[in-house]
Order: structure tokens, then sequence, then C-alpha cells
């Protein structure tokens, strides 16, 4: 495997269309009496081993792959249980997601209770992780991308020139020609939302409670759009600002990482005599840039100017990588080769087999983002935007404008995106970073105009992808606690300021 798919490979999952035909009517809700229960066992090896040493429990539910066919094909879903501490003090449950679309979710509560997820919580909920449709221990799909495949990371590469918006219209052929089941076509977000009430009412539960990440949040907004009388306490953490993610969804992270930079200038300045950035904000900005254009006219150790671009998006969702972030910066800066093989964020991910490691995750983002909504076909439509973005947003605009395999997808839409409904109860609490790479905060005021009088927006003063027990703030912590424990919704809009 090369340097550079490896890597890339290894950035995949950060955070991170010419359909046209008439759309067919899903029923919202699944049947309860049908729902099966749900035998809890052993998890999968690999899912024991990554919660260690908290204790889980795993158990399949099968749904149906089309919905408009209930009595239909069958898939299998895998959930994971971590049980309420405090029989005595259980409310329910809270279901989990981190993100993606794509992302595995069953050691997710093994992770937030590492993380610090207040045992207030854990004594009252049974956490719910999961394989959503598509994912992982779940029936999986796959497109068969390789080690070797030019297609590696849910962002499109950065155009360096109009020229260099190209056509990815081989990759969604590929995921055609590999959709042996006919499965692609049913991942959606509306499908997860319903396949989210059926693990509800498996597990027995009238309600759910609800913690979702990133695009976990659409998933979340669009559950409690279409169950409204069936969620109970909803949390949407680093919101993308809708039901789905589109195309103007996609070109906010640009913005993100526009607004997020300047954290990591102020504190690389701070340690010049280190790294040799730069002495102000600006002049860390600066070298960005001519890392960037260097790499553009000649790849080190293969590594190129996209390579970078994405290496840097994904290092500024947490501070703790800064260290990291700044030391490469230094090293490409410096343009030793040897010193660029020998960085420890540029070693090479061990893959066994032609398929990537990341095929799986990287197919359902594509299934389930082409499918929600359509995307433009028009090749030219991507070239203004790229033209566009590369003034509004000069860090990164030319790559999240840039066209993708969705302009491309052999599938229409078989619904409209769902839609966001304001009139169920007053359940779901916002929660967003003021400087967010990948989801801006622009996002959580977007999903708080659209739920209207159901939300509160809880901004905090921080940056980084990520709030409730990821990130460090106090009052994000207390308020989202007091919620979830309490039922105590704030009031009105919050702002939290930095610790």
């Amino acid at each position: 495997m090369n340097r550079q798919s490896s890597v890339a490979q290894s950035l995949a999952l950060l955070a991170v269309l010419g359909l046209g035909a008439s759309l067919t009517t899903v029923p919202a809700a699944a049947e309860e009496a049908k729902a099966p229960q749900v035998k809890w066992g052993q998890c999968p090896d690999d899912v024991g081993a990554e919660a260690a040493p908290t204790v889980l429990q795993c158990a399949t539910v099968p749904v149906p792959l089309d919905y408009a066919e209930p009595e239909g094909e069958q898939i299998d879903l895998t959930v994971s249980r971590l049980a309420a501490a405090d029989p005595d003090k259980r409310r329910g449950v809270l279901m989990l997601n981190p993100g993606g679309p794509g992302g595995s979710g069953l050691a997710l509560s093994a992770l937030l209770v590492a993380q610090g997820l207040p045992g207030s919580v854990t004594d009252r909920y049974d956490l719910i992780g999961m394989d959503t449709r598509g994912i992982g221990h779940s029936t999986p799909v796959s497109c068969g991308f390789t080690t070797d495949s030019p297609y590696y990371s849910n962002i499109p590469p950065y155009a360096v020139d109009a020229a260099a918006v190209t056509a990815q219209a081989r990759v969604a052929e590929q995921c055609a020609d590999n959709d042996d089941d006919g499965r692609l076509r049913h991942l959606t977000t509306a499908n997860t939302a319903r396949d989210l009430d059926r693990i509800r009412a498996a597990l027995g539960e009238e309600k759910t409670s609800y913690l979702g990440y990133s695009y976990g949040t659409a998933l979340g907004a669009a559950y409690a759009s279409m169950f409204p009388e069936r969620s109970d306490r909803i949390v949407l953490d680093s919101n993308i600002g809708d039901t789905h993610l589109d195309r103007d969804g996609m070109r906010r992270y640009a913005l993100g990482m526009e607004q997020t930079l300047p954290d990591f200038a102020k504190w690389a300045a701070r340690r010049h005599d280190s790294y040799g950035l730069g002495r102000t904000p600006g002049q860390v900005r600066a070298s960005y840039l001519t890392i960037a254009g260097r790499l553009d006219k000649a790849p080190v150790a293969g590594i190129d100017g996209n390579l970078f671009r994405l290496l840097t998006f994904g290092h500024l969702f947490k501070q703790t990588q800064y260290p990291t972030l700044a030391q490469t910066w230094q090293t490409l800066l410096e343009g030793d080769e040897a010193a660029v093989r020998g960085l420890r964020p540029l070693q090479q991910e061990g893959a066994d087999g032609p398929v990537s490691p990341t095929d799986n995750a990287l197919t359902v983002f594509l299934a389930v983002t082409c499918n929600d909504v359509e995307w433009p076909e028009d090749v030219n439509t991507y070239r203004q935007g790229v033209a566009e973005d590369r003034e509004r947003y000069p860090l990164y605009g030319a790559a999240s404008a840039n066209i993708t395999p969705c302009a491309f997808w052999p599938y229409a839409p078989t619904e409209p995106p769902v839609e966001v409904d304001t009139e169920g109860p007053r359940n779901v609490l916002l929660l967003q970073n003021r400087r967010d790479a990948s989801t801006p905060h622009l996002g959580g005021k977007m999903l708080r105009e659209k739920f209207g009088d159901r939300a509160r927006l809880i901004s905090v003063d921080d940056s980084g992808h990520g709030v409730y027990t990821l990130g460090k703030n106090s009052c994000a912590l207390n308020t989202t606690t007091r919620y979830l424990v309490a039922g105590e919704m704030p009031t009105k809009d919050t702002y939290c300021r930095a610790d």
C-alpha cells in the first residue's frame, strides 16, 4: 500500500447526484406488535476489546430492508447495552450515535464512560449503542474500495485549479457494480430513524432518549421529527444544521476551518521557538498556505497539498492534537523527506488484503449522503462553487465545494428529506462549540431555528468537535447532565463561557 493511500485512509473517517424519479411513500412508524424481543449475549470480540473494561452486552434486531415492504427482506442490526448502574433510579434507554454516517457505535457507551460521562447518567439509563444499517456488525454494505483506491475520504479532494474539478463517476459506478443485493438504495437517514424506532419497540420501551454527535444530530433530528411522541430527552451535539447532509452542509466545512484554525494559530505562535511556524497567528496561517502551495507543486514522501490540507482539517477536531499537527507542519515546512517519512501521523496503517479498512464506512457515508437528497449533476455547478469558495474560504473552500460521487449516484431518492417537526414536545437540547472545523456554530443556529420552541441552543466558547463529555466545558457538561437526569431544559438559549 502506498504512503499517500495509507495516510488518507487513516483520515478518511473524520468527519467528516444526478437524481430524478418519482418518490414513493414510506410509512413512518414500525409495527410494534411485530417487534422482536431482544436477547442479550456476548459482544463480538473486537467490540469487547474496544470497550474493556466496561462490560457490554450485544444483540441483533431484524428490521425491514425496505419499509415500503415491511414483510419483505429483513436485515440485522447489532446493538449493545451498558445496563443502568442503579435499577432503582432507572429512567429508560439512552440511544447513542457517534456520527458519520458510517461510524460504528457499539462501543460508544464505553468511550463516553472513559471520557467522564457522569454516574448520575449511567445510573438512570441503559446506554444503547449500535451499528446502524449497513455498518460493521450489522448487515454490511461495500463499494469494494481497495487499499490503493483513489477514493479515500468523505471530503472531496482540494481542487488546485479549475481543471482539477474532475468527475467522480467511476466511484458511483463501482458502488453500483458491487451492490449485488440491492441494499445501497435503502440506506437513508429516514430509514435509519425507522430502525431506531424498531429498536425502541424491541427493547419494550414506550419512549427513547437520544444522544447523537455530528451526523448523529441529523439522525436524532429526523427521529424527533418522525416520532415526536416517542422521543423523550434528545441531545444533539455538534449539529450539521438539518436532518441530512447536502452540498451546502459539506461546503460549511470550509467555514468551520476558517473559524477554527485561528485557535491553532494562536497556540502555535506562542510556541514559535519550538516549532518555527510564526510568531503571530497571521504568520502561522501564512505557513499553512506556504506548505500547501509547495506540496501542490512538489509532493514530499507521497504527501501532496490535498493530503496536507485534509490532515490539518482532521487535527483541528481536538486541541490535544495540536502538538502533533505543529510537528507535522514543521517537518513539512523544512521539506526533509526522511523526516517526513518518520512522522507519527504519517506512518502507514497496517492492512491485510486488498480491501480497504475504510471501505465499509466510506460506502455507508456515500449511500446515505447521496440517497437522502438530490445533488446537482452539472460539473460546472461545482466548478463555480470551487471558484467562489476558493475566494471566500482560502484554507479549504476548494475542497469542500468540489464534486463528489453523489453527482453521478445511480439511485434516485425514494422520498424527500425528513422535515423538522416544530409541533412536538420541547425536548431537544442542542450543543455547539463556537469554533468547530467539521460542524461550525452556524449548524446549531440553523437547527435551533428549524425546531423553534421545541429546542434550546447551548453555545460554548470553545474549539473542537464534540461538547458533552468529549469537551471540557463545565457549563455545558452541567447543563446537559441536569437535562438528562432531571429533565431541566434551559428556559432560553444559553452561552457558556470558556473555563
